[in-house]
């Protein structure tokens, strides 16, 4: 995969954040689907994240050729929705009052590494989330002059967009 040079650093980190919560996110679907829990709507579950995990490269690869709406839509529904359903049930949890030292006793392997990818999970989401909105990328995803679109064609970055 080329990735222009004319792409901020910090566009092309948040790219790769994305990558590893998508990556992150198979692997957690591997571990439920074959953890042998949760085995209502199982299908139907795998099914949901095949889909958003394709979108969510499509769309990162969007967000990385300068496309505004990539940005806003990794940000809101990855962002703030996804992130959200990432870290609602811990909350949750945590509000009934259990203790996270609790959990640590009671975790199998597996369970801690579960939590393992999840904390990375969530961090390349945060992550890519700020980056694509650091004072480069900003520069990045709006139009150089008005009524200027920024678009890569052929490979190449828009001839009107500002380097960074």
């Amino acid at each position: 995969m080329r990735i222009p040079v004319e792409v901020p650093a910090t566009v092309r980190v948040a790219f790769w954040c994305w990558l590893a919560a998508v990556g992150a996110g198979v692997i957690e679907t591997i571990l439920v689907v074959t953890g042998g829990g949760h085995q209502d709507g199982l299908v139907a579950g795998v099914a949901v994240r095949a889909v958003v995990f394709t979108a969510a490269v499509v769309v990162s690869w969007q967000m990385l050729t300068g496309r505004p709406w990539a940005r806003i839509a990794l940000t809101a529904g990855l962002g703030v929705i996804g992130l959200s359903s990432l870290v609602a049930d811990p909350i949750a949890w945590l509000a009934e009052g259990n203790s996270v030292a609790s959990l640590l006793a009671d975790s199998t392997m597996s369970d801690l590494i579960f939590g393992a990818v999840r904390a990375v999970h969530v961090v390349a989401v945060l992550a890519a989330t700020a980056l694509m909105f650091t004072p480069p990328a900003n520069a990045w995803f709006r139009p150089a002059s008005a009524g200027d679109h920024p678009r890569l064609t052929s490979g190449k970055a828009h001839p009107a967009r500002r380097a960074s």
